[in-house]
């Protein structure tokens, strides 16, 4: 029967979007209720017992017995788990392990527990089911729907099942979604991102696409992909029943012009931010800027001043103390077996009444090579505004020190890939520098001192960025180029792209 999902959808996203709606007031209470939760079901794993979890029953004993950590810091607890040992992190032994890349000690082993899996499927659910009440669209589930991810082969490490988070979240696809799920399941088995992007064009190019959800720059390349083979001006003119983008894992506003441009008409985005350490938070309504923190789903959270993130002991605050308009590096406490983790990314409130906030960037992806301490958010701030003011449009684009011998010679790079380039490049490199500076005192202060001088473009040629990235091995899936790097190891890696 016709259009019988949509209608069955109803009632029951009406029901979840009420209970996001009451917890919304209880956020604090329920932060306060899982670190209960966590500590009690932990007590006797050898990470309990190393840390004394039996004595924590404040916060304040929580914070002292459990340090923040990054993943290398918690990796001997993974190996023994990876050497078969159970109670290790977490009560048994994990679901899964999301297999990540990119780290310095190489693939990191993110455990899932049977009680963590929920995190990261209800959450996915359960934005999908605010949009429906918030936007009144239900129609998208009675058509065809994309989701951009990770093979869902699956190796075992210590008899557990592994692989990309999106892979295994493949497996827990709803039966009555099936039928409406694409690319096939053996397309999505593929390994190799080009070949597998070829076959997902051939099998979605002619059907009825209602949903398409992935990371944005690997939905912009399908767009191009779609556009090339079919010859169409516009992405809504091949899917005019096209009605909502998913997408998260970056900051979605470099790259909105460019696909808004490639879809031709407005089409809902709804932004999300996963991991797979966990789902942390979601767009839970049209209207208002920021994405709800997931604060009733198995995970405690903490928040470190983004500054103090590398220091010994640095400031560590529970929900009830966040302000508006700080950064903090975002920790993560949950019933995966994660503690104390830095999961690497930084965020900033823009409400605490819900609790709404935006990704601002990445705790390692910053450049302080003179003091200035810019983020991801001001670079692409910077930017966008320029690019707004001189007509430009950007495909992607990097940026990195350039440290010269003498004092007041160094500079930041900025490595750009133009879809369509200024007029005029220097009076547009200027007004990056300016908006820069305006954003960042410590910039502004060293640019005005004479200690650095204004910025420079190194344009690069078409598709240079994607090239780099399939010269690492990481060309689609959750992969993205760090938006600025405090060395120069990826500068040096796009010479070989640059513009002649």
């Amino acid at each position: 029967m016709p259009k019988i999902k949509s209608f069955l959808a109803k009632p029951f996203a009406s029901f979840i979007h009420s209970r996001i709606r009451k917890e919304m007031n209880t956020a604090v209470k329920d932060q306060q209720n899982i670190m209960q939760y966590l500590i009690k079901n932990a007590a006797k794993t050898t990470f309990g017992k190393d840390h004394d979890f039996g004595s924590i029953n404040t916060y304040e004993e929580f914070r002292r017995a459990i340090p923040v950590r990054d993943y290398e810091q918690i990796s001997t607890y993974i190996e023994k788990i990876k050497a078969g040992q159970q109670n290790v992190l977490w009560k048994g032994k994990p679901m899964y392990f999301a297999k990540t890349s990119g780290t310095t000690s190489g693939a990191k082993y993110i455990p899932i527990s049977k009680q963590s899996i929920h995190n990261h499927i209800d959450t996915a659910r359960n934005a999908l089911l605010c949009y429906m009440v918030e936007s009144g669209n239900t129609a998208f589930a009675d058509g065809k729907m994309i989701f951009l991810s990770g093979s869902p082969v699956l190796e075992r490490v210590a008899g557990i099942p592994t692989g990309r988070l999106s892979g295994i979240v493949n497996h827990f696809v709803p039966g009555y979604l099936r039928g409406n799920q694409l690319p096939t399941y053996e397309t999505n088995c593929i390994e190799d991102w080009e070949t597998k992007l070829g076959k997902v064009v051939e099998e979605t190019i002619n059907k009825d696409m209602r949903l398409i959800s992935g990371i944005p720059p690997w939905v912009q390349m399908y767009f191009d992909w779609l556009l090339e083979k079919s010859g169409k001006s516009s992405i809504k003119s091949l899917f005019p029943n096209l009605q909502v983008i998913v997408q998260g894992g970056v900051n979605f506003e470099p790259y909105r012009a460019p696909m808004l441009k490639s879809l031709g008409e407005h089409v809902d985005m709804l932004e999300t931010f996963p991991a797979s350490e966990g789902f942390f938070a979601f767009q839970d309504t049209l209207d208002e800027e920021g994405l709800l923190l997931n604060t009733n789903s198995g995970i405690f959270f903490e928040f470190v001043p983004a500054g103090e993130i590398f220091n010994e002991n640095p400031t560590r605050l529970s929900l009830e103390d966040v302000k508006v308009g700080e950064n903090y590096a975002l920790i993560i406490n949950s019933n995966a077996g994660l503690w104390g983790y830095n999961i690497g990314d930084t965020v900033r409130f823009v409400s605490t009444d819900p609790y709404r906030l935006v990704v601002s960037g990445r705790t390692k992806h910053f450049i302080s090579a003179f003091g200035e301490h810019v983020i991801g958010e001001e670079v692409e701030y910077s930017m966008l505004k320029a690019a707004e003011e001189h007509h430009a449009h950007i495909t992607e684009f990097t940026v990195a020190p350039m440290i010269d011998g003498g004092e007041g010679s160094s500079y930041h790079e900025w490595f750009v890939e133009f879809e369509r380039e200024p007029e005029d490049m220097s009076a547009f490199a200027k007004a990056v520098d300016n908006h820069l500076r305006n954003k960042n005192s410590y910039y502004e202060d060293l640019i005005g001192g004479g200690i650095l001088q204004p910025l420079r473009i190194t344009r690069m040629q078409n598709h240079a960025f994607i090239s780099y990235m399939k010269s690492q091995g990481k060309l689609g899936g959750q992969n993205k180029v760090p938006r600025l790097s405090n060395d120069r190891k990826i500068a040096e890696q796009l010479q070989q792209w640059k513009q002649n």
